[in-house]
């Protein structure tokens, strides 16, 4: 079988590797299993050396231009280390670029490169090792704090009977890292204007490093940096025009240009009582900078509480990112922009998904000048509680999200951005010209530029031939890849790393990724593997049958897919708890809400609604368990629900199945006169595959008139899959029928899910062994478009799709299909590329 893959291009090659492919983790070289100790099996590495690095196909999702799209990938991804050399190139032409610590963590960890796209365009970046150290790109961004040394401290003249003090004399001198007296206060002529400085060539900020914790704006006349200039002869001259531009916001006691604080219920407390703050710059490069804000013991209405917040900008934008921890639970901050007299509030569309950003902003004549001047917050809709309206604020009201740490297990995590276009700079002089920016802002937050990555180091892994054994050997990788980043991280007392909150009875983390490793043991004879069902959905169930984090009167048909991996644990364990806890599930279905004719609802708050996901969530399930405990009983109700889903959700035209059918024909999503959503989102038809082929393995054959219809729609949906295969690689895009179309992409999640129905498929006997070949075509795109091999052997993979749904902001059209984020790693990709491997390995082996 000939490879497709996409391969490096432009003037760069890559050597031939002698160690061509990565060994099978946990397999010998001729794929006998191996036993491993109650540990994942050791994952070896490659060694190489190369010229050319990698190539990446850069697409802009968006019907408008954007200018200095960030284009960031990490060394981990890239296969090189921190040190090495990198140039960027797209043709002939050089791309600017920079090592960059990303996460301010004080690591360099990847390259960025700043790439100019017009709409809808698509560019190939080639990135290659350079020999030496490059030339730095012209100065863009800065970062900067500065202190008087040389002078001396004496009683502050603005608070005469204080501990303040104030400096006098001494020069101004640049440090990387600050923590101010504790009699040190605002007006001290100790820090220049007053804070820390993070500017791009668009403009600049500061906060102040004291009791005020405002955020302040420099208005820029000039795309070089200026913050070096600022403030050199004390604070008043900068409040004047100057050949750079000027101070242009009044803050006063609000929170300034993008602020934060406590939200109590009813006022915002700032962050002024504290031990100390320390500001450190992390990086201070042409293209991106960044510090660090870390306030110890700030003294709030909710205890003492510890922040770290990080400040970053990249060339070419008005924006300034914002990533606040806080060691402690807190349950609402406030971030916000300050509301002067004739400004007017702008907020953006709340409609949308929980992932898209939207936005809070002021716009008026507010500038100190008197120019229009727009401020902006922007931050996922999964945040925002409410928007108010407090003394001398427009304040979002945000839930910060989760994510312990060993230090710091009920820590909190906020991510947000701030920024300001002032129209001496920006052009942008009237309302309707600030909220398009908005609105293209927010869309470029949602919607990153489109990435297909190809390495050096991953194709030398992948150029061995395909065989049963390397297809085994995928599965084998990722699923070892996932122990070592991951373990049982998914168990009742873990975290779901994904959603950021405890784990809960789900489909994908309780049932799909256990399940599928234990389904590899069988293979690999790996302990690790087999043991992870136990560790992960055994940890929910109490020795009653009571599982944890589930309610039945909640009727989530997503809750009963780890049925199929309790009832592996009864076959494993005879433990009853197991059995008992099934049980549960089975009730669940015998209660659970359906349409008209019979067909199961997604969920109690989804009224009426027929989702393809649903039919892989609860139809294998109820099959497995009716055919252990009911002699069948409940089959033809199993079926009934495939023949209903294909009545409803089919498009004769196609052979594809819409997402989901509303019998009322009364949510947004549905067409008034069908009732069905207007899309055909690949992961939907691909866990309707998924449940078809699992159902077929369960009703034994001699129930030759339940499976007929099943069998007659494998037979329909082969053909339709084939028909809409990407014939350039043999993946399948997002949107299954509009390929190549601004903003689609190919999607790894349900090109796992359909490589496995066809491999299942055509190794049963469902559907003609014809389609053989379109099932090695798409197993060889999983693995040439979506597999990264890390330098440590690892393997990710990458360009899933998060989540999709319907209702609740999500609107069923092809522009959401496009805003939900894409993601690698996840549960619901890794478990059916595990799968897929198996079923290519079964096919290729008869």
């Amino acid at each position: 079988m000939q490879r497709q893959s996409m391969k490096l291009n432009g003037k760069a090659r890559f050597a031939i590797f002698s160690a061509s492919a990565i060994a099978v983790a946990g397999l010998t070289a001729c794929g006998n299993p191996q036993q491993a100790d109650n540990a994942p099996a050791s994952i070896d590495t490659v060694e190489t050396k190369a010229v050319a690095v990698a190539t990446i196909e850069v697409s802009n999702p968006s019907s408008f231009a954007r200018s200095d799209e960030p284009i960031y990938i990490s060394y981990h991804d890239l296969a090189v280390s921190s040190d090495t050399a990198l140039q960027v190139t797209a043709g002939e032409q050089v791309i600017a670029s920079q090592p960059v610590d990303y996460n301010l963590d004080g690591t360099v960890d990847g390259l960025l490169a700043m790439v100019d796209l017009a709409a809808s365009e698509v560019v190939t970046l080639s990135i290659a090792e350079a020999g030496q150290q490059q030339p730095a790109p012209a100065a863009r961004t800065q970062a900067e704090i500065s202190v008087k040394t040389g002078g001396q401290w004496q009683p502050h003249s603005r608070y005469p009977d204080s501990e303040y003090q104030e400096y006098s004399g001494g020069e101004f001198n640049n440090v990387t890292e600050l923590t101010p007296p504790s009699h040190y206060t605002d007006h001290s002529y100790w820090i220049r204007y007053e804070g820390p400085g993070i500017e791009s060539d668009k403009v600049g900020y500061r906060i102040y490093l004291d009791w005020r914790n405002g955020f302040d704006i420099f208005g820029k006349l000039s795309d070089q940096p200026i913050l070096q200039k600022v403030g050199q002869d004390g604070y008043e001259s900068y409040h004047h025009l100057q050949d750079w531009g000027m101070d242009i916001l009044k803050v006063g006691k609000s929170v300034g240009a993008g602020g934060f604080g406590l939200w109590t219920g009813d006022n915002i407390q700032l962050p002024s009582e504290v031990a100390q703050r320390t500001a450190t710059i992390v990086a201070n490069g042409p293209l991106f900078s960044g510090f660090t804000i870390d306030y110890d013991n700030w003294n709030s209405d909710a205890g003492e509480l510890d922040v770290n917040a990080k400040f970053s900008m990249q060339a070419g934008s008005h924006l300034a990112k914002v990533d606040l921890t806080v060691a402690q639970p807190v349950e609402q901050l406030a971030i916000g922009v300050v509301k002067h007299k004739n400004t007017e509030l702008i907020t953006g569309d709340v409609d949308i998904t929980g992932k898209a950003y939207t936005y809070i902003a002021s716009w008026g004549k507010q500038a100190l000048d008197g120019s229009p001047l727009g401020m902006v917050t922007l931050f996922r809709k999964e945040y925002l509680s409410e928007v108010v309206t407090y003394e001398h604020n427009y304040l979002a009201i945000v839930n910060p999200k989760g994510q312990p740490t060993e230090q710091a297990p009920k820590a909190k995590e906020l991510h947000y951005y701030f920024g300001a276009v002032w129209q001496p700079e920006s052009g942008i002089g009237d309302k309707q010209a600030f909220i398009s920016y908005l609105e293209q802002q927010a869309e470029r937050l949602t919607q990153p530029a489109r990435l297909r990555i190809t390495t050096a180091f991953s194709e030398a892994a992948k150029s061995a031939p395909m065989t049963a054994e390397q297809a085994l050997s995928w599965s084998t990788k990722l699923a070892n890849s996932e122990l070592l980043r991951k373990g049982d991280i998914y168990k009742y007392s873990g975290w779901d790393v994904h959603r950021q909150r405890l784990p809960k009875f789900e489909y994908d983390i309780i049932g799909l990724y256990p399940e599928s490793l234990n389904r590899l043991s069988h293979y690999t004879g790996d302990d690790a593997h087999k043991q992870l069902v136990e560790k992960i959905t055994g940890s929910f169930i109490q020795d009653d049958g009571t599982i944890g984090r589930y309610k039945q009167s909640n009727f989530n048909i997503d809750n009963v897919a780890p049925g199929m991996a309790l009832l592996t644990l009864y076959k494993q364990t005879g433990e009853q708890k197991y059995k008992l806890a099934a049980d549960v599930l089975r009730q669940q279905l015998e209660h659970h809400p359906k349409t008209s004719e019979g067909a199961f609802w997604h969920k109690k708050k989804y009224t009426n609604q027929l989702w393809l996901d649903g039919v892989y969530m609860g139809m294998p399930f109820l099959a497995s368990y009716s055919n252990q405990f009911e002699g069948g009983a409940s089959f033809e109700e199993v079926v009934k629900e495939f023949k209903l889903t294909r009545k409803y959700l089919r498009d004769p035209k196609t052979g594809l199945y819409r997402h989901g059918w509303d019998e009322k024909k009364e949510q947004s999503w549905a067409d008034p006169q069908t009732g069905l959503s207007p899309e055909f989102w690949a992961r939907g038809v691909g866990w309707f595959a998924m449940a078809v082929v699992d159902v077929l393995a369960i009703i034994p054959e001699s129930e030759t008139e339940l499976r007929e219809p099943l069998l007659q729609i494998s037979k329909e949906l082969a053909q339709a899959l084939v028909a809409y295969q990407d014939q350039a690689t043999g993946t399948w895009w997002q949107v299954m029928d509009k390929a190549g179309q601004t903003g689609n992409y190919r999607e790894s999640s349900a090109s796992a899910m359909f490589v496995y129905f066809l491999a299942t498929a055509v190794d049963q006997g469902y559907i003609d062994a014809s389609y053989r070949d379109a099932a090695l075509k798409g197993y060889q795109g999983l693995i040439d478009e979506f597999v990264l091999v890390h330098q440590d052997g690892t393997i990710s993979m990458i360009n899933q799709c998060y989540v999709a749904g319907l209702g609740f902001g999500r609107d069923g059209s092809y522009g959401y299909y496009m805003s939900e984020p894409i993601w690698r790693n996840d549960p619901k990709g890794n478990g059916p590329f595990i799968l897929a491997g198996i079923a290519v390995h079964e096919m290729m082996s008869h």
